[in-house]
């Protein structure tokens, strides 16, 4: 009777002992996570929050990761940030960051552009090669499907335009507006806006001399003369907002 009950308990206690471990391996995860979605430091008190936990247990688990080889500077008292070009090693996703992911990807798999289909699936197969068999099962049958748009006019230019968007670059359209008026414009690209059915350019019009938006299946042809834009994209895209909010804030008024 004795031994039976013996085993058991040193059964009871080995389980015990690694689940222990099982959890503070996630709790390293988890902050090292944290960590990264912070470009300045970040205090202990609001990691601890975050992650439910004591601040001495974020000090002492910051203090693991850096003996790990994590490159993490900083200091208590000032705040943690994890060194910039640090390569985080695979992070184990829950179901529903998985499903984002895998069902975000696939969308993009299906937009027309070979470029971002083949991005998309190389992103994907990385995720995958990275985490567990387990994991890898789930990404192949999460049970969410994306399917690409039935009238797909529009996807002919969409690798130009991201890369003229990319690069700041003009670019030379023909364009029929939806009366069937057709025109020649320069515009400077600066997003590219995809919904269900149809893909919008926002871009500076340097015919109308303001903001405004093309949709992609109304471009009859498209030519990138490869001179930049003379102002930089992201200035132009706070302009852009700011005009947005401008025009929303009207029309509730």
């Amino acid at each position: 009777m004795l031994t039976p009950s013996v085993s058991r308990a040193g059964y009871t206690e080995k389980n015990t002992d690694k689940n222990a471990v099982m959890d503070k391996t996630e709790r390293l995860f988890r902050l090292m996570d944290k960590l990264r979605h912070y470009r300045h430091p970040v205090t202990a008190a609001v990691l601890a929050a975050q992650l439910q936990v004591s601040v001495r247990t974020v000090y002492r688990d910051i203090q693991t990761l850096i003996t790990l080889g994590a490159g993490i500077d900083g200091e208590a008292g000032i705040g943690y940030l994890l060194r910039s070009g640090f390569f985080l090693p695979p992070l184990m996703f829950d179901e529903a960051e998985l499903e984002a992911l895998a069902l975000g990807l696939r969308w993009v798999e299906v937009q027309g552009d070979d470029e971002l289909v083949t991005a998309a699936r190389n992103v994907l197969a990385k995720v995958a090669a990275a985490a567990p068999t387990d994991l890898r099962d789930r990404i192949n049958d999460i049970g969410l499907l994306a399917f690409p748009a039935l009238d797909d006019k529009g996807a002919a230019f969409l690798r130009q335009v991201r890369e003229a968007i990319r690069r700041e670059r003009r670019l030379q359209i023909s364009y029929i507006r939806e009366d069937g008026t057709a025109s020649e414009r320069i515009v400077w690209p600066i997003m590219l806006a995809f919904f269900d059915s149809r893909r919008m350019l926002v871009a500076w019009c340097e015919l109308r001399n303001e903001f405004r938006h093309f949709r992609l299946d109304r471009i009859g042809s498209l030519i990138v003369p490869g001179d930049p834009y003379p102002r930089r994209r992201m200035q132009l895209t706070r302009e852009w907002r700011l005009e947005m909010k401008q025009q929303q804030h009207e029309e509730r008024q």
